[in-house]
């Protein structure tokens, strides 16, 4: 039997084998690559898109013309929160994932949801819609039974549809602008039927745009959460003249996701009466 010597030069065949490897690490399609960086089903949460997609320019100032009240967005990357830390440094109201699809629930929701209104704050519940999974109205109605729901406590703010970027495949979730609009218009018809209340829309102006076309039929009635992380929220979704609430960072102190309500904390009180 033939050895061969140690720090001898490796043979055609070795060499070979080598070149394919790293050939095929070089060459790998971009939706192996894409698929590898995606997130396990549920672990989606409020803005995951946005420095991806719009990017991140600088933080806002404050404006000395409008009275605005601080609030934060969490999920079950955040895990048990330090409420009482963050009612202190100024934190009025939060918003808490209650569901994705018609398949997840947030585990740390009881946590989060019960102990923000434990300190003081208004809070309320969002959910993260996968369009390509269930209709408009299964998803509402999920919401609604896992803890979407709202009651006129002066303490419960109304539901909120997270609808943006699809951080599992298509950024439109293959649903064209029309099939979109209808989807949404599903979710939205449903809450209110269930709940009495018209859910705020959270969404990014430029995946508005794209996914909807940009459409304007929701302004009158569903209040705007606006997500873009710079110096102001920009141009908003056709149909708002304004937004109701503005998430303008994910690196804001204790949690990271932090907002701006446009409005004295009476009127979020309001909003919370409907």
């Amino acid at each position: 039997m033939r050895v061969t010597r140690s720090g001898a030069r490796p043979s055609r065949r070795t060499a070979a084998g080598v070149l394919l490897a790293a050939l095929s690490l070089l060459f790998t399609p971009p939706s192996a690559a894409q698929a590898a960086d995606r997130p396990e089903r549920g672990e989606a949460h409020m803005g995951m898109g946005v420095v991806k997609h719009d990017g991140r320019s600088g933080a806002p100032g404050v404006s000395p013309l409008a009275v605005q009240t601080e609030g934060v967005d969490v999920s079950s990357h955040q895990g048990n929160v330090n409420w009482s830390a963050l009612w202190n440094s100024g934190v009025k109201w939060s918003y808490v994932k209650a569901t994705e699809g018609t398949y997840y629930k947030n585990p740390y929701f009881a946590q989060q949801y019960n102990g923000s209104y434990n300190v003081g704050m208004i809070r309320g519940a969002y959910h993260f819609a996968t369009p390509n999974t269930t209709s408009g109205a299964a998803q509402a109605n999920y919401f609604v039974d896992n803890g979407g729901g709202w009651s006129r406590d002066g303490k419960t703010l109304p539901g909120v549809l997270d609808i943006e970027w699809n951080p599992y495949g298509d950024q439109c979730y293959g649903l064209s602008q029309s099939a979109m609009v209808n989807w949404i218009r599903d979710f939205t018809n449903t809450y209110k039927a269930r709940t009495g209340r018209d859910a705020v829309i959270y969404t990014a102006t430029s995946w508005w745009t794209s996914c909807t076309g940009n459409y304007a039929g929701f302004g009158a009635t569903n209040p705007l959460w606006v997500a873009r992380y710079a110096s102001s929220v920009g141009t908003l979704p056709a149909g708002w003249g304004f937004y109701t609430m503005w998430q303008y960072t994910s690196t804001g102190p204790i949690v990271g996701d932090h907002n701006r309500f446009d409005g004295a904390y009476d009127r979020l009180q309001a909003l919370a009466n409907g």
